[in-house]
């Protein structure tokens, strides 16, 4: 070393010395630049950075040789030769564009050591070569082990610098490399002159062919111009692909930023870049996201590992945030080409509203939306699960709750209000049951509560009447305030031990409780089971009994009780059922009424019976009953006009019949329909009054043309003092307010002559004429005399006068 050291100091000049390892560091840059465009380059442009590179690395070794030998004063006289100058040129071009070859074989990682190993060996060369051009009048003896020492330095350096300069496109791998490669050129350069001795020999001279020093100076200052070319130009080159890199990486962020899913580039298992969306799902900023491990956001190793190995399906995963929770995500890999070297890409799906979608998704298969109570399906499943886990002894009820009068809710008030009902309902009897009581929404307003373990029956009757206890609490909406419900109970395993049939036994104590005027409770008796099952049959056929042709109207006469003259009939609702025969209008109406048919119905009569009117030649009047249901359905005036329109029927010979029960449901809007009826022309009949709610201010209030007294009153009126005189005072409370009277249930002459006598207007019943066809009125409803009956016999039908 301390040999090198005096070799360097006291042998050569300083400033020279300086000056070739500044061109080497040049030469060396360049090279390194120009390798990584010829690593980065199609085949065809490859070869030709290869050999620009070759020639710079080649250019500055022989430059940094001889600049370093003109600093070199041996203190005699010396020159070069030409030939072993040019040769060490060659050398040093062919042998460093060998090692630049093999650094850059694609997918050969030992490639870069053993190029730069190449690289090494071609410095060695040209530098002993270019030893052999030395000319001195002396003898040159060389020193073995630093001879050997200069070939091994020069190697190891050499060997190190490829590596560093290509492991990565930043400017500090560049630097690196260029650095150890110029080191590798100097340190085997000077280490080579520490092993020259010179002993002058004045019979040995310099050839005249000799290159003079001079000449030689011109000769590394032409090639110290092309290295500072070369240098430039990979400069430049550097300069543009950096701005190309950054233009690249720029666009790319832009439109990674601009996906909604995050995006991460990673080399390796370093993270490279990522777009905001990923940076927000982190909760980090993106810049300190740059740098750090894919373990860092993804922790499950068997899941990068899956990932990495590059399977191209979507891979789901946890991802950790900032705070530490795991949100579930979804990852696809893919390869791509980032800053000039294969990277890869990873897309990064946020599944949370996903995952919170499915959850909702299966909240909704099992929970009603509106209640948010559980649904058939979990009632059953949790059912089944109860009954399969009871032990001997153990009882568990079910109770089915249905409740009273719903539909005329939402008639009345809106679906709306109806909603806020079937809320209310469920949210005051959860509050009440226990814990595993469980209640479920069936469907509509039914609804199912679920007691298990239970010690007797008289549990189940002690929660039925907390419940019909919680529903009548009053409340500020009238639609919520005092609900009512009908229940029906079934003990397991004593009435049942499946669930269907639990479920229909507790359904049919429901249909019990609902018959014996509701708002209780039953418990199912074995009793019951053919009595629901035969109501459910005939609503079942009732509501195909239009469509099969079942229905049909009979017409009774009404008839002034002064002249006898037939002032009209009242059309009269009959089924006739295939199996069952005639089925009375008391048993059928109240069923249609309550599970709604009633509207298909009465629609089907209204127009059946306007429709028959309209083709009398007679302008006889023709009454129709209307239920509560159909005078509080919105669209009832609309359908009645309609169907005057279409049957031809003026409005003055229609007649609707409403009983009073059917007001006082909802005072107001029963007052407005009626109103409107009255618009259209139509006349209304106060039915079976001095029954139900009878009340003087609803004949005042109500628009009514007509009363009519119920039938019950007219029995035996001339023999009960009581009925006569309740019949007085209805009739002089219709003279009084202008209404004509109509009596209901006249069948025999002796109460046909108290109404006479009593004045009063009309009367109807089987005296007057039996309900019939109405072809057998043919004589009545087609015959330009007046129709009426014989005074002296009464009895007898109907006829022209």
């Amino acid at each position: 070393m301390l040999k090198i050291y005096s070799c360097i100091a006291y042998a050569h000049d300083l400033r020279l010395v300086v000056l070739a390892a500044i061109v080497c560091a040049l030469a060396s840059f360049a090279a390194i630049n120009l390798l990584h465009h010829a690593r980065g380059s199609t085949s065809h442009l490859r070869g030709i950075w290869l050999a620009v590179s070759a020639v710079s690395t080649g250019f500055g070794i022989w430059a940094t040789h001889f600049i370093a030998m003109l600093a070199f004063t041996p203190g005699i006289p010396s020159g070069y030769n030409i030939a072993l100058t040019a040769l060490s040129l060659l050398a040093a071009i062919a042998l460093t564009g060998a090692g630049l070859a093999i650094s850059i074989v694609p997918n050969w990682r030992h490639g870069p050591w053993l190029g730069g190993a190449v690289v090494a060996g071609g410095i060695a060369a040209m530098h002993y070569t270019g030893m052999a051009a030395f000319e001195i009048e002396g003898m040159i003896l060389w020193d073995p082990v630093l001879v050997a020492a200069s070939i091994v330095v020069g190697a190891a350096i050499g060997a190190l610098a490829l590596p560093v300069g290509l492991h990565g496109q930043q400017e500090k791998y560049k630097i690196g490399g260029a650095g150890l490669l110029t080191l590798a050129i100097c340190s085997h350069h000077f280490t080579a002159m520490g092993a020259v001795g010179i002993i002058p020999d004045p019979t040995i001279t310099v050839s005249q062919s000799a290159l003079p020093a001079g000449w030689l100076a011109l000769g590394v200052a032409l090639a110290g111009f092309v290295i500072i070319g070369l240098a430039l130009a990979g400069a430049v080159l550097d300069i543009r692909d950096r701005r190309r890199s950054e233009l690249e990486v720029d666009h790319m962020r832009d439109l990674a930023n601009a996906s909604v899913e995050g995006l991460l580039v990673c080399d390796g298992e370093t993270i490279v870049s990522v777009n905001t969306s990923f940076a927000t799902l982190m909760g980090l900023p993106a810049a300190s996201l740059v740098g750090t491990r894919l373990d860092n956001c993804f922790p499950d190793r068997a899941a990068r590992a899956k990932l990495t190995a590059g399977s191209n399906q979507p891979l789901e995963t946890g991802l950790r945030g900032v705070d530490g929770s795991v949100s579930s995500v979804e990852l696809i890999l893919r390869p791509i080409v980032f800053a000039g070297r294969p990277h890869h890409v990873i897309a990064v799906r946020d599944l949370r509203a996903r995952k919170a979608a499915e959850q909702h998704i299966r909240y909704l298969a099992h929970h009603d939306a509106l209640t948010s109570l559980p649904n058939r399906s979990h009632f059953h499943g949790r059912l089944e699960q109860e009954i399969a886990s009871l032990s001997k002894g153990e009882r568990l009820a079910v109770l089915c709750l249905d409740l009273d009068r719903f539909k005329e809710v939402n008639d009345l008030f809106g679906h709306a209000a109806g909603d806020t009902v079937l809320q209310t309902v469920a949210s005051r009897i959860t509050d009440v049951l226990r814990e595993r009581e469980i209640m479920a929404r069936l469907g509509g307003d039914e609804f199912a509560i679920l007691m298990p373990g239970i010690a007797n029956p008289a549990a189940a009757s002690r929660l039925a009447e907390t419940i019909l206890e919680a529903l009548r609490a009053k409340s500020d909406a009238p639609e919520t305030n005092a609900i009512s419900a009908s229940i029906g109970i079934a003990i397991c395993p004593d009435d049942a031990s499946s669930r269907e049939t639990l479920l229909t036994q507790a359904d049919t104590a429901l249909y019990r409780a609902k018959t014996e005027g509701r708002n209780t409770y039953r418990f199912f008796e074995a009793a019951m089971g053919a009595e629901v099952r035969e109501r459910r049959l005939l609503e079942h056929d009732l509501r195909l009994a239009i469509a099969r042709d079942e229905l049909r109207l009979v017409f009774q006469p009404q008839a002034d009780i002064q002249s006898n003259a037939i002032t009209g009939f009242e059309a009269l609702l009959r089924w006739k059922h295939p199996t069952r025969g005639e089925i009375s209008p008391a048993t059928f109406i109240p069923i249609a009424e309550e599970t709604g048919s009633i509207l298909e119905i009465g629609d089907w009569v209204m127009k059946s019976a306007c429709r028959e009117a309209a083709t009398w030649t007679q302008p006889l009047t023709v009454a129709v009953n209307v239920s509560a249901v159909q005078l509080y359905n919105a669209d009832f005036v609309r359908e009645v006009h309609q169907i005057l329109l279409e049957t031809g029927l003026s409005p003055s010979r229609l007649e609707i019949e409403i009983t009073e029960t059917a007001l006082v449901r909802d005072f107001n809007r029963a007052l407005t329909t009626l109103r409107l009826i009255k618009a259209l022309g139509i006349r209304i009949a106060m039915d079976d009054f001095g029954t139900g709610y009878s009340s003087l201010s609803n004949l005042r209030a109500f628009p009514f043309d007509k009363i009519k007294i119920d039938g019950s009153f007219i029995k035996s009126v001339n023999t009960n003092d009581q009925a006569a005189t309740i019949v007085r005072a209805v009739l002089g409370l219709g003279r009084g307010l202008g209404l004509p009277v109509l009596a209901e249930g006249v069948e025999t002459k002796a109460e046909l002559d108290f109404l006479r006598a009593e004045s009063c207007d009309i009367g109807q019943g089987y005296l007057l004429g039996r309900p019939a066809e109405i072809g057998q009125f043919r004589n009545l409803t087609h015959n330009e005399a007046t129709p009426t009956t014989d005074k002296d016999d009464p009895v007898a039908e109907p006829k022209v006068a």
